[in-house]
């Protein structure tokens, strides 16, 4: 394979999944580095529901979610930067804790997540009571959840509502539909989805979502940079897809996002150009905020974005 075809999406127009493929398996490679965080000895965030969803999904992701990486072996640099990607994902799931708990604390109680996934925030946090928690993915990949920690005996801390629709298409009316209420604030949450909307449907997603917003909602979202023309940074992405085909996972991330730059709005910008008050903070300084620095060897290889947090009008 070349690098030119490396670079190149296999997604096209209508694509769908489950939790075994395409970009469901991302959501599984995600919770994997939560329940490998879960099980550390001083872990930033606990999701006691990660380990359970991973490997319900096969023993190649139960090996993905073991927080002593035997399986990478005695590749040095190997586990580094694994390690470093780890830390990523728990540094962007404690910022985005945060916000649903700021959110929360400011008196919202309907939350959508865009792009579930395996996300379990639903059974984890402590919402207050009258809380309602939509969910919006797949449908295969919602049912895949919700039965697994079904059979897990597992309950949500709040009411959880599914909402089983592909974000590229009119995902407003199915929201609706089940129950979303687009008179009262909502706190959204966009996170790890952008680069796997085409350009034009990231930014029809954020005029949908302005438009069912009301006064005071909140968004939270995460924009990242792809240098594809930094050689460290695809070559990095090279070695961890070789690191997961050890495992029999054959998840090339590159090739499951969309490459097309001129077409994708600003995310900070379209906000604020749309009545939104944006703050933003970069990954990197968050991870060093939060004692899990990018070492500087690594510096070109970690994953570079921006993790974004807006209000709908008002200060």
């Amino acid at each position: 394979m070349t690098e030119l075809d490396e670079l190149r999406s296999v997604r096209s127009e209508g694509d769908s999944w489950d939790i075994a493929t395409s970009v469901g398996a991302t959501a599984v490679m995600v919770a994997a580095a939560r329940a490998a965080e879960t099980a550390c000895a001083d872990p930033l965030v606990r999701d006691e529901f990660a380990q359970l969803l991973v490997s319900s999904a096969g023993p190649g992701w139960a090996q993905l979610a073991s927080p002593d990486m035997d399986w990478i072996g005695d590749d040095e640099h190997g586990r580094r930067a694994h390690r470093v990607s780890r830390d990523y994902q728990a540094v962007r799931t404690h910022f985005f804790d945060e916000y649903f708990d700021a959110a929360a604390n400011a008196g919202i109680r309907q939350m959508v997540i865009l792009a579930a996934g395996l996300d379990s925030r639903a059974y984890r946090l402590n919402w207050p009571a009258g809380t309602t928690v939509y969910e919006i993915d797949q449908p295969k990949v919602l049912q895949y959840k919700t039965s697994t920690l079904e059979m897990a005996g597992a309950t949500a801390k709040a009411t959880r509502r599914t909402v089983p629709v592909d974000l590229r298409d009119d995902w407003t009316a199915a929201l609706q539909a089940a129950g979303f209420d687009r008179s009262r604030p909502t706190a959204w949450l966009a996170e790890g989805l952008l680069p796997y909307l085409p350009g034009e449907a990231q930014n029809r997603l954020f005029e949908m979502l302005t438009a069912l917003s009301a006064p005071a909602s909140q968004f939270a979202v995460e924009v990242f940079n792809v240098d594809s023309t930094n050689e460290r940074r695809r070559a990095a992405r090279r070695a961890r897809w070789a690191r997961m085909q050890r495992l029999g996972l054959d998840v090339n991330v590159e090739t499951l996002t969309y490459h097309d730059d001129a077409e994708r709005a600003d995310a900070a910008e379209w906000l604020t150009e749309h009545g939104w008050q944006v703050s933003t903070v970069a990954n990197r300084e968050e991870m060093a905020r939060l004692g899990r620095p990018v070492p500087d060897d690594l510096a070109d290889e970690a994953i570079v974005s921006d993790l974004l947090r807006a209000r709908l009008g008002g200060s």
